[in-house]
């Protein structure tokens, strides 16, 4: 099988390794253990439950990285921990990694971040920290990999901080050979998807067809959809997948970005795929037609078009709404991931799988566990044998000259 969306976990120790020393004298990673005293403080307030050791909270500087992980959410997350030790140990090296795929029927993985999605998206840390700390998770990621390049497959992550070092960023993923990225689909540094200040960064992931992977989640410190109401895990959770990867899709499409790139490939991940029926419909029959003039430069056909020309979505077993999602976009454009090792999804097996997307068919089966996620993720290779990654002159050249076009 093909896992569109796995996870590594990020050794706590590898940072001071990766990141650049003068950054990480300012802004070291550290943790903040449990104490007795702070244990007493929790019997008193939850009784003999609050006896059990918390895990470490981790720091930036001073900085918390999670945000709204009061003590009961830490308190639940030290009684489930103990469920997942292994598969986050598994998560932490290559080697154990691929392991684990075996374990499962794994054949090949696209690996997203854990923790560094936190730091690198981090809405109180400088433009500079964020770049360094993504720069030093793509190293570590490249190194993890080399253990099986053909099975663990990297998605590279970018800081959204500063627009003027998009270029370069992708230039580096580039030369690792990757042909693939991960961004929040919140707003980041005031900035939403559509905004211009990315435009010759979607130029140049068109370009050298990047694709693009959207994965979003709670407790950012950010404008996740749910922080200003919400503080309890609950509902942040409930709220953060699905409600941000809705309104990526609409920052794309009335920024024009769709319209603009039709070769560049959008996924949207870990928010189910049973909103993109209502959503869609919404947007075709009610949003696009009631003011045609306010959109006429940007979108140009039905939101439903451009969603079915470049976009793909992640399915979660058991979801209803499968048949009305490929009713509409049809099946080759949904994606399966597991999301190992992270709690909320280990006790969806990869055992029986066909049993469990029963609906299906055995053609749309094979291709949501396997085909969907090599048309997405891997480059094409042609006649030649190559692909648009690997023309590293023009390929290169049109980064860096995009590059310093922004620059200036």
């Amino acid at each position: 099988m093909y896992d569109s969306d796995r996870h590594v976990v990020e050794p706590f120790a590898m940072w001071q390794q990766y990141v650049e020393s003068t950054i990480f004298q300012k802004y070291p990673l550290t943790c903040v253990y449990d104490t007795p005293a702070k244990k007493r403080e929790r019997i008193l307030k939850f009784g003999p439950q609050g006896g059990i050791d918390l895990p470490p909270i981790f720091t930036i500087g001073d900085i918390p990285i999670i945000n709204n992980w009061h003590d009961t959410e830490q308190l639940a997350s030290a009684y489930l921990n103990t469920d997942s030790i292994e598969q986050r140990e598994q998560a932490m090296a290559g080697e154990q990694q691929l392991d684990s795929m075996r374990q499962s029927n794994i054949d090949v993985a696209c690996l997203f971040p854990t923790f560094a999605t936190f730091i690198v998206n981090h809405q109180q840390l400088p433009a500079e920290v964020s770049l360094a700390y993504a720069d030093a998770y793509n190293r570590w990621l490249h190194n993890y990999c080399q253990h099986a390049p053909n099975q663990l497959k990297a998605v590279g992550l970018i800081s959204r901080h500063n627009p003027s070092s998009l270029l370069r960023q992708l230039e580096q993923i580039i030369s690792y050979g990757w042909s693939s990225i991960v961004l929040r689909p919140e707003v980041i540094a005031n900035r939403d998807l559509g905004h211009p200040d990315y435009e010759s960064f979607w130029q140049a992931c068109e370009f050298n067809n990047i694709a693009v992977a959207f994965h979003g989640g709670s407790c950012l410190h950010g404008s996740t959809t749910g922080n200003q109401r919400f503080s309890a895990r609950f509902s942040l959770h409930a709220c953060s997948h699905p409600m941000e990867a809705q309104m990526a899709f609409v920052a794309l499409l009335e920024s024009g970005v769709l319209e603009r790139y039709p070769k560049l490939k959008f996924a949207f991940l870990e928010a189910g795929a049973s909103w993109l029926p209502s959503w869609l419909w919404r947007l075709d029959n009610i949003c696009f037609p009631e003011f045609p003039s306010l959109v006429e430069s940007n979108i140009k056909m039905l939101p439903s078009e451009y969603f079915k020309r470049q976009c793909w979505v992640g399915i979660e077993l058991g979801e209803p709404c499968l048949r009305e999602v490929i009713n509409i976009i049809g099946h080759k454009k949904l994606l399966y991931g597991t999301d190992f090792p992270h709690p909320d999804h280990l006790h969806f097996t990869t055992e029986n799988i066909t049993e469990q997307l029963s609906e299906l068919s055995e053609t749309e089966c094979i291709d949501i566990t396997i085909n969907n996620g090599r048309e997405f993720y891997e480059l094409k290779i042609d006649e030649h044998g190559s692909s648009a990654t690997n023309l590293p002159t023009e390929s290169h050249h049109i980064v860096a000259a995009s590059h310093l076009e922004m620059a200036d």
